[in-house]
C-alpha cells in the first residue's frame, strides 16, 4: 500500500500537533521524572536506544534511563529485572520511560503511530519482512506495541532472547506488516485510543493477526476455552 503525499503530509502534520501538545501539557511530569531519575542513581537522565528507522536508518530511541549505568545483560528487559534501578522498574510498568520518544517524532524519526523500532541484530534476521515494514516511520506505539504491551511478564526467564526470536518476534512481524498494508489516519486514532485505555485504564487490547482489529482483551479463562485469531500476548521495549 503506497500512500499519497497528501496523505503522509496530513500525518505529518499530525503527528508535530499532537507531540507539541503533548510537550507541553507533560512538561511539568517530564520535569519531575527528569529529576527523580538524576536524584536516584548515577548516570544520565537520558539514553539513547539504537534501533533501525525508515528506509533502514539509524535510528537513536530517546527514553528515560531505567537501568543502572553499569548494567549488561540481554536487550530484553523482564517484569522484575534486576537491572532496574530503584525507579526503573516503575518506568517501565507505566511506559513513562517512553515519553521522551515525542521528541523523535518531532525530529521525523519517529511518528506517532507506526510499526515498533527494533533492534538491529532482531532485523537481521528477518531482511525481507522488513523491507516491507521500514517503508514507514516506526511509531511509539502501534499494533504489535498493543498486542505486546505485557512482554516482559510473559518472555521465558531462562532465555528471554531465544523466546523473544522464536516465538514473539514473528508474530510482531505479522502485526506490523499488517499495519503497513492496512494503515489509515482512522486505524491510527484507534491505536491512540487503546494506547491511552491501556496507560490510563489498564484495558488490555486483542489485535487481530489478520486485519489488526482491536477489541478489549477478555480474561485469561475465556481466551483458553474459546481461542481466536487475536494476538494475546504482549513486549515493552
Amino acid at each position: 500500500m503506497r500512500e499519497s503525499l497528501a496523505a503522509l503530509g496530513r500525518k505529518r502534520v499530525f503527528d508535530i500537533v499532537v507531540a507539541v501538545v503533548a510537550l507541553i501539557v507533560l512538561s511539568p511530569l517530564i520535569a519531575l521524572v527528569a529529576l527523580v531519575v538524576k536524584l536516584d542513581s548515577r548516570g544520565p537522565v537520558f539514553v539513547r536506544c539504537s534501533r533501525v528507522g525508515r528506509n533502514g536508518r539509524a535510528l537513536a530511541m530517546l527514553k528515560f534511563r531505567k537501568m543502572r549505568v553499569e548494567a549488561a545483560g540481554p536487550p530484553l528487559t523482564a517484569a522484575d529485572d534486576d537491572r532496574f534501578t530503584r525507579i526503573g522498574g516503575l518506568l517501565a510498568r507505566t511506559k513513562l520511560d517512553e515519553i521522551p520518544q515525542l521528541w523523535n517524532v518531532l525530529r521525523g524519526g519517529m511518528s506517532l503511530v507506526g510499526p515498533r523500532p527494533e533492534d538491529p541484530a532482531f532485523v537481521g534476521l528477518h531482511p525481507d519482512a522488513y523491507a516491507e515494514i521500514l517503508q514507514v516511520r516506526p511509531g511509539i506505539t502501534g499494533l504489535s506495541q498493543l498486542a505486546f504491551a505485557n512482554e516482559a511478564k510473559v518472555l521465558a526467564a531462562e532465555d528471554r532472547v531465544r523466546d523473544y526470536v522464536e516465538r514473539v518476534l514473528p508474530q510482531k512481524i505479522g502485526l506490523d506488516r499488517v499495519y503497513v498494508q492496512r494503515r489509515s489516519l482512522r486505524m491510527d486514532l484507534q491505536i491512540l485510543a487503546w494506547t491511552l485505555a491501556k496507560i490510563g485504564l489498564r484495558q488490555d487490547a486483542a489485535v487481530h493477526r489478520g486485519t489488526g482489529r482491536l477489541t478489549a482483551r477478555r480474561p485469561r479463562l475465556l481466551e483458553a476455552e474459546a481461542p481466536t485469531a487475536f494476538a494475546e500476548t504482549g513486549r515493552s521495549g
